[in-house]
């Protein structure tokens, strides 16, 4: 993501002529009917947890529409030419803005294309933190006596405290595009920031009694939640990729050492391999998922799904 070291920079891409003469084919395509004419302010959020904040924030003056679709893989997820035309007639792209690869791979295009886009850095003010993981880590330390830290986490969203700026974030590029709804998106976002004060202090309060504080998760997406909390995330892989039957041993081995048994999986990924280490440490696989838009239940039930696997 854009914002630590692991960022990629794009080299190449299609010449803005050919991808331009590309958007009015596309456009053409869309439809010979005249589309009815929306009053709405036109925004695209590049995955579902962060469209829910413009919908709170927008109200009733915005529609957004998703760049990942629900389900979709951040790492490996291409727009479809629907998607390219709404882009084009929309004012505003919130972008998370912390790593995720799918910004990496699309945002130069997407401006390309689109001169006059504004993008909304939705991570702006966010303290970003290393992506760990169990086999990475054990592997780096062998090798060199020390955790790899080259890439932040991008998935800074998880804690409600970070979700107050991603607020704020949207707010101000709303009013910059929007001036004349200002106010209004200044009292959504009040209200907003209140729940989410009211979310952080609920889930504290849950967590507070735990004894033990760690948890297994397949793919590390839940590092800012853990650590807001006070918890410690094992995470078996690190940046999507297939676990060697060397690591596979070792996930295993910590597991039933600590005597977990249960491997948190997210919708994004395949479940194979978690699946096999359940299996093996007789235990079971519980699906949690970081990139819902149901934002606040969405972290309730994950909270309610953390404490079972740690009671």
């Amino acid at each position: 993501m854009g914002n630590g070291p692991g960022s990629k920079v794009i080299t190449s891409f299609v010449p803005s002529r050919s991808i331009n003469c590309l958007l009015l084919i596309l456009m053409l395509l869309n439809g010979c009917k005249p589309q009815p004419v929306s009053r709405k302010l036109q925004v695209v959020a590049s995955i579902e947890p962060i469209a829910y904040f413009v919908d709170r924030v927008g109200g009733d003056r915005v529609s957004v529409s998703v760049m990942v679709p629900p389900g979709g893989n951040p790492h490996s997820y291409e727009p479809t030419p629907k998607q390219m035309v709404r882009l084009g007639e929309s004012a505003l792209f919130v972008k998370a803005g912390s790593g995720v690869e799918f910004e990496l791979d699309w945002m130069r295009r997407f401006l390309d294309l689109n001169k006059n886009l504004v993008v909304c850095d939705a991570s702006e003010g966010v303290s970003l933190q290393p992506m760990t993981s169990l086999t990475e880590s054990h592997e780096e330390s062998a090798a060199a006596g020390q955790h790899r830290h080259g890439r932040d986490d991008p998935h800074f969203w998880l804690s409600p405290q970070n979700a107050r700026h991603i607020a704020a974030n949207v707010e101000r590029s709303l009013a910059a595009v929007d001036p004349s709804n200002r106010e209004y998106y200044a009292t959504n976002r009040a209200v907003l920031d209140r729940e989410l004060e009211g979310l952080d202090s609920e889930i504290r309060n849950r967590l507070s009694g735990l004894k033990e504080r760690r948890f297994l998760v397949f793919h590390p997406a839940w590092g800012y939640y853990a650590k807001a909390y006070g918890l410690e995330q094992i995470a078996a892989e690190g940046e999507g990729k297939t676990l060697t039957p060397v690591q596979m041993s070792m996930v295993i081995d910590l597991a039933r050492r600590d005597r977990i048994g249960v491997v948190f999986v997210s919708p994004q990924f395949s479940t194979t391999q978690a699946e096999a280490i359940a299996r093996d440490i007789g235990g079971k696989t519980v699906m949690v998922d970081p990139l819902s838009r149901d934002y606040q239940q969405n972290l309730r039930r994950a909270t309610a799904a953390f404490m079972g696997s740690m009671q």
